[in-house]
């Protein structure tokens, strides 16, 4: 695809920050997937464990039924998938059920038989995000004397990684995790040097979608008022070639792409 790739947030979890609770059934989470879906949602990413700062962990059982059962739904109706999950186990039946992404936000750290899950689907794509720890004492480790040099250095040491367990680099993209591990400042400075982290070679998906330091900038302490926000940014990844955007609401975010795009003349 020659545009940014909007992938769709679908959280099946009563805890996410931004839409926990929304899609606690079967029925209403495969309603939400394919309301993304008729919005224009590339991907649809489907989770059935928070990841937000301070979360609990679920069972590996509880995240399974949560995720399962919609991932096989929305894969009959012809949805492209991924599964947000560290669990190799989880990634495992997800892809069995036809998810073409495992979208692991601990860049296999969590789970070291998650390499080889994915060594042993060469078809399924691989998303690597920058990790440090989970949730309950992430925000302690936000620590960096270089933020953008030393996300960029640990991101390289997750790939190297990969690649001797088997991953093909084709099956690689990856995230540099803004809001975990990370302050406020750290996001930006990761922002603004973008560019930096793509001369690792792989394609980048970037998540933002409505996260706090957004709401910081612009006085807004709920979630869904952040949106605009979000969407200025999309703008801008946009303008720099970024694979991807993970985010909550598709349609505003296809437009900004289509607007950046316009701009660099790549409207055909």
């Amino acid at each position: 695809m020659s545009r940014t790739v909007v992938m769709g947030i679908l959280n099946i979890t009563p805890d996410s920050f931004a839409d926990g609770g929304k899609y606690l059934s079967k029925d209403d989470a495969v309603t939400g997937g394919r309301r993304l879906v008729v919005e224009g949602a590339d991907i649809i990413d489907v989770g059935g464990e928070s990841t937000r700062p301070g979360a609990e962990r679920v069972e590996e059982d509880a995240e399974i039924q949560r995720v399962i059962p919609v991932i096989t739904e929305l894969v009959k109706d012809g949805a492209i998938i991924s599964v947000d999950t560290m669990r190799s186990e989880v990634a495992k039946q997800a892809i069995a059920s036809g998810a073409s992404y495992v979208n692991d936000v601990s860049g296999g750290l969590a789970d070291e038989k998650m390499a080889n899950v994915i060594a042993d689907n060469p078809s399924v794509q691989y998303i690597a995000m920058h990790w440090r720890g989970h949730s309950k004492q992430m925000q302690e480790l936000a620590v960096y004397k270089d933020v953008v040099k030393e996300v960029k250095n640990e991101l390289e040491s997750r790939v190297e990684k990969l690649l001797k367990n088997g991953v093909n680099p084709e099956q690689i993209i990856l995230d540099p995790g803004i809001g975990f591990a990370k302050n406020t400042e750290h996001n930006w400075e990761i922002l603004k040097n973008i560019e930096r982290l793509q001369l690792l070679g792989f394609p980048l998906l970037v998540g933002v979608s409505r996260k706090k330091f957004l709401g910081e900038l612009v006085g807004a302490s709920e979630p869904d008022k952040r949106e605009a926000a979000t969407i200025a940014l999309t703008t801008e990844l946009a303008r720099l070639n970024v694979w991807g955007v993970r985010t909550h609401a598709v349609r505003a975010h296809l437009d900004a792409i289509a607007v950046a795009d316009r701009l660099r003349k790549r409207v055909t």
